[in-house]
């Protein structure tokens, strides 16, 4: 069975009649999904239709997709974002959703197990974040609370995000204490060798014997846990020890 490339659309619902079926009068939280797989985003589609307080704002199979629909007056309350469209990550884009309608909040729904794509969603602005193999009625609770303007991550996820974060945070406190025991005298002759000098040549513009430079750069390779030359110019570059030669 053939089915057709995704493309935007807006939804076909009358809003009075959706105001009339929740009973309530309040207007229903419109939804927009950015999903590149046809039988998932007719999944989605019957799930959010199902909900007398929700409706279809537009359908996207892209990221130009649902910019196109942001801008052309659609104006979702909230945007169901698959991170891995085609093939393509398009974290870096949430920004540009987001700049599209003040209004529009973001919610991911991804399939990727990623702790650092998900930070990095978080990061740029997604108020939410929920895997593809959670319950409907979890994605429909996520939806709510981020309309609402609150945060929503997994409680299967919560767990590995903080774990990354710390492992992160801890690994970075460790470099910048080895970073920290490097003499005045030792970050001078990294920063001439991360030119590409020898020894030889170091030597001479820092007015010290080539023994000196060798026992210095001993020292370096040690106090940083580096092999040779060619770990410490990258890990310089690295943790901004050094500046990349123009």
């Amino acid at each position: 069975m053939e089915f057709p490339p995704p493309v935007y659309e807006r939804a076909h619902r009358n809003n009075t009649s959706r105001l009339k079926k929740n009973g309530s009068g309040v207007k229903p939280m419109r939804i927009a999904i950015v999903e590149d797989h046809t039988l998932a985003r007719e999944g989605l589609r019957m799930l959010i239709e199902s909900q007398a307080d929700m409706e279809i704002a537009a359908e996207a199979g892209t990221v130009e997709e649902a910019l196109a629909a942001v801008r052309g007056g659609e104006k979702p309350d909230v945007v169901l974002l698959d991170l891995d469209l085609g093939g393509i990550n398009i974290v870096e884009r949430i920004p540009e959703i987001l700049e599209a309608s003040e209004d529009t909040r973001v919610l991911v729904l991804t399939g990727i197990r990623d702790p650092e794509l998900h930070l990095r969603a978080l990061r740029l602005g997604a108020l939410g974040l929920v895997l593809k193999d959670q319950a409907g009625q979890t994605v429909l609770k996520a939806i709510r609370k981020v309309h609402a303007g609150e945060a929503w991550i997994d409680r299967s996820m919560t767990a590995n995000l903080l774990v990354d974060v710390s492992t992160a945070e801890a690994k970075r406190a460790r470099e910048a204490a080895k970073i920290a025991t490097l003499s005045h005298r030792e970050r001078e002759i990294v920063a001439v060798l991360c030119e590409g000098l020898s020894n030889r040549q170091i030597a001479e513009k820092l007015f010290i014997s080539e023994s000196t430079v060798r026992n210095h750069m001993t020292s370096i390779l040690s106090k940083l846990e580096l092999l040779d030359r060619f770990e410490l110019a990258i890990y310089c570059f690295r943790h901004g020890v050094a500046k990349m030669p123009h």
